[in-house]
């Protein structure tokens, strides 16, 4: 049917609005486009071109360099080396266990370590570097270098590595590092990104762990360029971190390897300090060990061979061991009496070689008794009656009071592992511990040192260093960090009378130096050197009635580990005092035989520029001295290597 003239009118209009309104919209759709691709290619231009550079390049963290620890002379204990090793990152290497294969027909690697290292290059992401290899000789290094087109994926590197070069002498003050593991992440809330570099290494004991902070240093960055496949192709740019900060102890190491070498195969323990500033100048604890393994990774052998030594090598006993003080704690008993008033330095109290007290009798180490004796005598001779007596009058309250004015019973803020606050027991205290109430007995086993109390190496030449200088010395290790003399502590004069602490260091002159002396065989003869000191012999077991009454087993014919302990504590020069030393001798015996001997040879070696001088000993003595001091692998001062030797 024909349309008429109006119908065609009306469809090509209906055409025409159709038409504008389609184009309308196209146009509108092509201009949003326009407006899309100028934002995307002119506004955010830089954005994604910055987007598809961190596609083709990455940030990875370099290692600093770990800050170095000195003695307090600047002579050099912990050390950086350069470590020659060998990395392969599977991604790049293919078959990873062909090539680890190959490479261990090349250069000498452990069939453990090799397993090792294949189960953490397939167990790790692809392109994650994994450490083969470390503390390659050069030859080795070169060996890798110069087969590098048949070891895809292995890369030969340089860098540091920890090195002990005073090794035995400081591997209880200064530690050791090794790899993070997952339990030292999980001790930190944030977790410094270089922990997380596979086998970084962090202080584990010692210095090293409690000052790790301050040794690490601030990480380095390099760019480099990348694959889609994570492939590393080059580096482009490098920026250095901030090296670790160094840091120098208080610690002489000439002192501390004379202290060391004189303890030999004991099981033992010495610590020397500066009463007139605090300064820890020997921390030694023996037997000791190699730190050195460690850091290279100590074999299981090895490692099972230091844990089942009877005599602990791993054990800071300076700092960590805690000992019944023995007779070395009878100056506290004898200070609380005295500032308590209920005796004088005149007061005599007579031993008949025991007391009684509830049906028990506790026994004076001399079976037949002192007789009457003094407060300078009983120190001079060490009665143990006269402390007995005194014990009951002060009561546990005081003592245990003037034990923590002298230093005991708490611990001192230094930078070492396992510091032991010791046992510094009263009332309140066998309460709260043991849910029972404090007995008249348990005062008299502690006026002598034995029953509760426990002392450390280091409470104790803190003890004699406070009561030597009248002052609350605190003990101090790290005395300088990056070069910055560090202040010393605050050492208040202690709340105790002169007169009294007067009285108290006669008799531990008197001690060295009496004619009936614990200790006069240990007595230096030069008079500015004098010494004065105390002896001390611990229990380690109960003797029973039924073998004091047949005669109490010497120590020679026991069981080492059944032997008692043997202490000494001592200070010099006697006029005015300098040095304090305790020495501890696990099973060694008595006092004076095995510890005050080890005291007399430090305390000279620390006022000595060199070996202890011979005519500062008895004349009847300088030959065996002589003879013991050549014999001691002592470390030469320039080398390190060399014994030093007397020349006569």
């Amino acid at each position: 049917m024909k349309r008429t003239a109006r119908e065609t009118e009306e469809v090509a209009h209906t055409l025409n609005r159709r038409t504008l309104m389609l184009g309308g919209a196209m146009g509108a759709v092509v201009a949003v486009l326009g407006v899309r691709m100028r934002y995307l290619q002119v506004d955010q231009a830089d954005e994604f071109k910055l987007l598809a550079e961190e596609n083709r390049i990455n940030i990875r963290l370099v290692p600093p360099e770990r800050g170095l620890i000195h003695d307090r002379n600047g002579k050099l204990i912990a050390a950086n080396e350069q470590n020659y090793r060998v990395v392969i990152t599977r991604e790049a290497a293919g078959d990873a266990d062909l090539v680890l294969r190959r490479l261990a027909e090349i250069i000498p690697i452990p069939p453990e370590e090799l397993e090792r290292s294949i189960q953490e290059v397939n167990a790790l992401r692809a392109f994650v570097p994994v450490t083969v290899a470390e503390r390659l000789s050069w030859d080795d290094f070169s060996k890798v270098a110069l087969n590098a087109p048949a070891l895809p994926g292995v890369v030969p590197e340089v860098g540091h590595s920890r090195r002990y070069p005073l090794d035995f002498d400081f591997a209880h003050v200064v530690g050791y590092v090794g790899p993070v593991s997952e339990k030292d992440l999980e001790a930190l809330e944030t977790p410094d990104p270089l922990l997380k570099i596979p086998k970084f290494q962090i202080g584990k004991i010692g210095v090293e762990k409690w000052m790790e902070d301050t040794l690490r240093g601030r990480a380095g960055t390099k760019r480099i360029e990348v694959n889609s496949a994570g492939r590393v192709m080059r580096e482009l740019e490098r920026e250095e971190g901030d090296p670790g900060t160094d840091i120098r102890l208080t610690i002489d190491s000439g002192v501390q390897n004379f202290a060391q070498a004189r303890l030999g195969e004991e099981s033992a323990a010495v610590v020397v300090l500066d009463v007139t500033n605090g300064d820890i100048i020997c921390a030694a604890s023996s037997p000791s060990f190699d730190p050195n393994l460690f850091v290279r990774g100590i074999s299981h052998t090895d490692y099972n061979v230091l844990m089942e030594d009877d005599h602990r090598p791993l054990a800071n006993k300076a700092v960590s061991g805690a000992y019944p003080p023995g007779s070395t704690f009878k100056m506290v008993t004898a200070l609380a009496a005295l500032e308590a008033g209920v005796v004088t330095p005149d007061t005599r109290v007579r031993c008949p070689g025991y007391i009684e007290f509830g049906g028990r009798r506790f026994h004076c180490w001399k079976h037949e008794g002192h007789g009457t004796v003094s407060l300078e005598r009983s120190l001079t001779e060490s009665c143990d009656v006269f402390y007995y007596d005194i014990a009951q009058k002060v009561g546990i309250d005081k003592i245990a009071e003037m034990g923590r004015k002298l230093g005991l019973g708490q611990r001192f803020d230094i930078p070492m592992s396992a510091v032991t606050d010791g046992t510094m027991p009263d009332r309140q205290w066998k309460l709260e511990r043991h849910k029972a109430e404090w007995r008249i007995g348990d005062t008299i086993n502690s006026s002598i040192g034995q029953g509760y109390v426990l002392t450390s190496p280091l409470q104790l030449a803190v003890m004699t260093a406070r009561i030597a200088s009248g002052r609350a010395v605190v003990p101090r290790l790290v005395r300088m960090v990056n070069d910055k003399e560090l202040p010393v502590p605050e050492m208040p004069p202690l709340a105790i009378t002169a007169e009294y602490l007067a009285a108290i260091r006669q008799g531990m002159n008197m001690v060295v130096n009496g004619e009936k002396g614990t200790a006069k065989s240990s007595r230096i003869v030069e008079p500015t050197l004098a010494m004065a000191g105390k002896t001390g012999t611990s229990q380690v077991r109960n003797i029973t009635a039924a073998e004091r009454a047949a005669g109490v087993i010497s120590n020679d014919d026991l069981p080492w580990n059944r032997r008692d302990h043997a202490l000494f504590v001592g200070f010099a020069p006697f006029d005015a005092p300098r040095y304090a030393v305790s020495v501890v001798v696990e099973h060694g015996g008595g006092g004076s035989t095995a510890a005050a001997p080890i005291c007399r040879d430090v305390i000279l070696r620390a006022m000595s520029d060199g070996l202890p001088p011979l005519d500062a000993y008895p004349a009847s003595q300088r030959s065996r001295i002589e003879s013991m001091l050549n014999d001691l692998p002592l470390r030469d001062p320039v080398t390190g290597l060399t014994p030093l030797r007397i020349r006569a």
